[in-house]
């Protein structure tokens, strides 16, 4: 076996090792020591690829959502096709499909959505913008579709939205919410959230 085909080998191990650590535990209750003993790798060989545990976590937040941002741009038609509706259920789908297809990432995309390790919060950011850019991108092409009031521009709205959905991350912080019901819950809160962003509070016509 070559070298380089090795490191990427060792590097696979932590990585999956660190992935399912981070997903149970968080950023504050996972180890290094842990996250070692779970492949019988040495703590010498995971500080030779990574200099210390924020690295390796940051590592695997940019994995997630990589592998996210990759997922939602296949997913998704780059012509406007259908109802406003239409793409916003094709977008929200295709997000649930790929935590179905890709469960141990989910927990990892939450506490780097709703609560990111404070020291590490910028970096987290960075390592997410691909994948904000293209939320915000999805919803200006939805936007395009309609109407919106001569008072109100995009930016508006994609700013509102964005201060609607910092609170939904706040409140899916209470632990009175599983853990494990969180994402869902807050992809649903967002969903809605949308909807009657885009269409009010009142019953529609034909």
């Amino acid at each position: 076996m070559k070298r380089e085909e090795k490191n990427q080998q060792t590097q696979r191990r932590i990585m999956d090792s660190a992935l399912a650590e981070f997903a149970e535990k968080g950023y504050g209750g996972s180890s290094v020591n842990t996250i070692c003993a779970a492949q019988g790798i040495s703590k010498g060989i995971v500080y030779h690829y990574f200099e210390n545990k924020d690295e390796l976590y940051l590592a695997c937040v940019e994995e997630c959502f990589q592998r996210l941002t990759a997922h939602l741009s296949a997913a998704l038609p780059e012509e406007d096709a259908g109802s406003a509706e239409d793409q916003l259920g094709r977008y929200f789908s295709a997000r649930m499909a790929f935590f179905q297809e890709n469960p141990i990432y989910q927990s990892i995309f939450c506490e780097a959505v709703i609560s990111p390790p404070t020291p590490l919060a910028e970096e987290v950011r960075a390592r997410r913008k691909a994948f904000d850019t293209l939320t915000v991108s999805t919803l200006e092409r939805l936007l395009r579709r309609l109407p919106l009031r001569s008072d109100i521009t995009t930016e508006e709205v994609v700013d509102l939205f964005r201060q609607f959905q910092d609170f939904i991350n706040a409140q899916n912080q209470s632990p009175a919410i599983p853990a494990e019901e969180r994402f869902v819950h807050r992809d649903a809160q967002c969903r809605k959230l949308l909807t009657v962003l885009l269409y009010g509070v009142t019953e529609r016509g034909e």
